[in-house]
């Protein structure tokens, strides 16, 4: 496989638990269909319930074809924008449904989603809740998987309750006595 932005040859790395290939050159990552998912879910198991699917929300993300080409097919990438708030742009190939990122850019999706964690624990945590739990019998990923980013949710808004509302928290404590 070649790299999309110098031709040179790809080389496998364990990334996060994850064989991907990398430019040695460039420093840039392909990873195949689920490998970015896979190796979020490595990197910050605290994440798992934040899906990283780029192309659900047509209305938070912008796409165009660029030069680049996948390593796989060959064929042109279409540029993601990784939602609108995000500066973070992926190269995407919509045959083998493998992203591209360059140098730095994973990095960058993972403060993202850090972000986008801590806004939807605290605001739209309700609303998170009933979806995770939706998604424990309808997919997309196992039941196992589901159940457990469930699971995670609750312990993450356990302890976002317990920093932001101390006071709260030790009246809801004093009052179970």
């Amino acid at each position: 496989m070649l790299c999309p932005n110098r031709d040179h040859n790809l080389e496998k790395a364990l990334f996060y638990n994850v064989e991907v290939d990398y430019c040695p050159e460039c420093l840039g990552v392909w990873f195949d269909k689920n490998e970015l998912q896979w190796a979020r879910d490595s990197k910050d198991e605290q994440l798992n319930w934040v899906d990283v699917d780029l192309w659900r929300d047509k209305g938070k993300f912008k796409t165009h074809r660029i030069n680049k080409r996948c390593p796989v097919c060959r064929i042109p990438f279409f540029e993601i924008s990784y939602d609108s708030k995000a500066s973070v742009k992926v190269d995407f190939c919509k045959h083998c449904q493998g992203v591209w990122l360059d140098r730095g850019e994973f990095k960058q999706i993972m403060v993202y989603l850090k972000k986008k964690a801590d806004y939807e624990i605290l605001h739209r945590y309700t609303k998170n809740l009933a979806v995770q739990l939706w998604e424990v019998f309808a997919g997309p990923e196992k039941f196992r998987e589901e159940l457990s980013d469930f699971f995670m949710l609750l312990k993450l808004f356990n302890y976002k309750f317990v920093v932001q509302h101390p006071y709260l928290n030790s009246m809801i404590e004093n009052s179970q006595k």
